[in-house]
């Protein structure tokens, strides 16, 4: 899907806006991506009706060969038999290649009707073999678990499968290759734990039961029932563990969306027009200031749907934590694929402040930007990092340090955008990049100017006469060495956000692709030195 900014071009006319990717930024950035803990309609998707929802019509080509001798007794002989009968398969493994939107992906899914999915020496061995040949043919990997787990009847020969299926998994993932996951219902046991969880980007059907012991085993080996709403495709999406819950004939369109960018070929992209140098008014640092914290003032949330296409929305830490305080998606600026990592100066009104998980959840998209070899874009529009106690028991201090090691250490290209507002060191943790775009109005500041006015003079009353004084402005920050380009605002961006988003989309596609073209060695070490050297020799 395409919406936005055409390639190269000007801003399409967004008087109807497509209205599918507006409600999916609006819903995942608010919280109400999966809506219920219980939606009704649970039910078992087999692999071949998978398959064919997923996959353009007449593409999918089976890997499937014979499977290796297993050991096994009469009666389990007798299961294997039944269950082949019973489900028309020859094992819990189906794998092979499709195509999605035109896009040749390896697909490998369980068959619950297949001894509930689970998870043999065959079944693993063809499982591995498909990753193995996905790696080699270096073809994206669509995988979608629906498993009880380790087959008992093979016991623990069976259950130490798992550990060549992430092998191979994590030498496909090595190779800059995407790996996404769609968890259907009921996945639990080993598979959940191994190549269930593994997933760059993740979904999971609505209602499914997903957990790693299955309630029933609780409740033999406990004695008692397992408490409700917790192993649920939504409680999961809340608590960060997966980006996403979606109805089936939703993947097709979301899975393009999401490999349209993850398998961009970044060598092969073109470097885009520079943008005209426009002249910038001096403007008032206090004036600036009060422009940012405007509420009808674009955000990240705006620049997404109006400036950029091939959005994909990511949720949370996988590690589970869901703060809602930052917005992380994969998105392209005209032919510029990126992770964006984003701050909104409004989500802190709403109750979601910039805290620990939020930077935790930022540097998981500088991860997978250096995973997938993609350039990292970060947005900076923050009044300042949380101040609490959860915050501090959380460690906020430690990721911001964290995340300061991680920009100025990552291989791939990186712009900063400073949008509005940047106080503190919630703008500082996203701020050390190759190149920082600055919106005319956009500042940083060590606090809100208030925080400092109070700490200098006993009263907030100096806020405008200190944000003078410390160059907080745009045009400041250039001067210091800090900003490359400014992009201007007429006379506001509230004002006129379409014309205004659409320049920061030229100009973040410009700055992206130039980085992209830049030799690594030159550009990291020019990294190293732009921040090395920063107030020892300001421009004039």
């Amino acid at each position: 899907m395409t919406v936005g900014l055409p390639t190269g071009g000007e801003p399409k006319d967004t008087t109807e806006p497509d209205v599918t990717i507006e409600r999916e930024i609006a819903e995942v950035v608010r919280g109400s991506y999966a809506r219920s803990a219980s939606p009704p309609g649970r039910r078992r998707i087999g692999a071949r009706e998978l398959y064919a929802e997923v996959l353009d019509p007449d593409t999918f080509r089976s890997w499937d060969t014979a499977l290796v001798d297993v050991p096994a007794g009469s009666e389990y002989l007798d299961q294997l038999t039944a269950a082949r009968q019973a489900s028309g398969e020859d094992e819990a493994v189906i794998t092979g290649e499709g195509m999605i939107r035109g896009r040749r992906v390896c697909v490998v899914a369980c068959e619950f009707a297949f001894l509930g999915g689970t998870i043999g020496v065959a079944a693993a061995e063809r499982l591995t073999l498909a990753i193995e040949r996905a790696t080699a043919e270096r073809l994206p990997l669509v995988a979608s678990p629906v498993s009880g787990g380790t087959r008992m009847q093979e016991g623990t020969v069976a259950f130490l499968q798992m550990v060549k299926i992430v092998q191979a998994l994590m030498q496909h993932r090595s190779a800059g290759l995407p790996y996404l996951v769609y968890l259907r219902h009921p996945t639990t046991g080993g598979v959940f734990a191994s190549w269930g969880s593994l997933g760059q980007l993740t979904g999971a059907q609505p209602g499914a039961l997903i957990g790693f012991l299955g309630p029933r085993v609780y409740e033999a080996l406990y004695g008692d029932t397992f408490p409700d709403g917790v192993q649920v495709a939504e409680n999961l999406y809340r608590l960060g563990l997966v980006d996403a819950v979606l109805a089936p004939e939703a993947l097709s369109e979301i899975a393009a969306r999401a490999l349209d960018v993850m398998c961009t070929a970044i060598d092969e992209v073109p470097a885009a027009k520079a943008p005209p140098e426009e002249p910038i008014d001096d403007v008032p640092a206090w004036e600036s200031i009060e422009h940012t914290r405007r509420p009808e003032r674009p955000g990240v949330e705006e620049l997404l749907r109006a400036a950029s296409h091939s959005v994909t929305i990511l949720s949370g830490t996988q590690e589970g934590e869901r703060s809602g305080g930052l917005i992380l998606a994969m998105a392209k600026f005209g032919l510029a694929p990126c992770v964006v990592v984003g701050q909104d100066r409004l989500f802190p009104r709403e109750g979601r402040p910039l805290g620990p998980d939020s930077l935790r959840e930022a540097r998981r998209g500088m991860s997978l930007a250096a995973e997938m070899g993609l350039p990292l874009l970060t947005i900076i529009d923050t009044p300042g990092a949380a101040l609490s106690k959860a915050a501090e028991e959380g460690g906020l201090a430690g990721e911001i340090a964290r995340c300061l090691a991680d920009m100025v250490t990552l291989p791939v290209p990186t712009v900063c955008l400073l949008l509005g507002e940047g106080a503190g060191g919630g703008a500082l943790a996203l701020l050390p990049a190759d190149r920082v775009v600055a919106a005319q109005h956009g500042w940083v500041a060590p606090l809100p100017p208030e925080g400092a006015s109070e700490i200098l003079y006993r009263t907030v009353e100096r806020a405008p006469e200190l944000a003078a004084a410390q160059g907080v402005r745009s045009i400041d920050l250039a001067a210091a060495g800090i900003v490359d380009r400014i992009v201007p605002e007429r006379p506001d961006a509230a004002e006129e956000p379409r014309e205004f988003l659409g320049r920061l989309s030229r100009a973040l596609e410009f700055e992206l692709t130039s980085l992209i073209h830049r030799d690594k060695a030159e550009r990291l070490a020019a990294r190293y030195e732009r921040y090395r050297s920063l107030g020892l020799h300001p421009k004039p």
